[in-house]
């Protein structure tokens, strides 16, 4: 028997549910407290979402998350055009954006050449990378995907397409531990990292 006799608390509590890492109690503590709030700004919460939903881009050079089809660190002239920082997701941007010790560019892949999840190369923005630098004047690639298994095999493959271009190929230094998520890294790490980042050995 459902513990919610009202089915309007109950499809929201549902809802909330899905969310990752949301149980049905901590649902309920959020849908409770939206209750609670004026009806003004319930409606500016569910307006955010829809319009989050709708008006998000993502950018056409790099893949990040924009409110325009490029997105504001592409367009930023200020940034260095030369150097492409390599990363899983939009989450790792962000993280490295937060240690403020890189000023180059990025490219999101959109996840890792994992055989066993079904994702290949072509489920990945690997394609489009190597077209960015064959057509740019990149000169250094960081890889900056997490140090495991997956993330090291997504890194040979790039560095494999990329091994008769002149470009210089470099990757984290390893203060974020073997088998670590790059998001989970604390920023003192992570910016260490990257300025301490190594030449990237493809024929190991």
């Amino acid at each position: 028997m459902n513990e919610i006799s009202s089915i309007l608390l109950d499809n929201a509590v549902n809802e909330f549910a899905k969310l990752p890492g949301i149980g049905r109690k901590t649902a309920l503590r959020m849908v409770l407290h939206l209750l609670r709030q004026s009806e003004n700004d319930v409606e500016a919460f569910g307006n955010a979402m829809i319009d989050l939903r709708h008006g998000i881009h993502y950018c056409d050079i790099c893949h990040n998350i924009s409110d325009t089809d490029v997105c504001s660190i592409c367009t930023d002239v200020s940034r260095d055009s030369k150097t492409i920082c390599v990363v899983e997701n939009i989450k790792d941007v962000m993280s490295i954006e937060k240690t403020q010790q890189y000023k180059g560019l990025y490219h999101v892949l959109g996840g890792v050449i994992s055989p066993m999840n079904g994702i290949g190369p072509s489920d990945l923005e690997i394609a489009s990378l190597v077209e960015r630098v064959k057509n740019g004047d990149v000169e250094e690639l960081i890889f900056a995907l997490s140090p495991t298994m997956e993330g090291d095999t997504t890194c040979f493959y790039i560095s494999r397409r990329l091994q008769n271009d002149s470009i210089k190929m470099t990757v984290l230094a390893r203060g974020v531990a073997v088998g670590d998520e790059l998001e989970y890294a604390d920023e003192v790490t992570l910016g260490r990292s990257i300025v301490n980042r190594m030449p990237f050995d493809y024929n190991k």
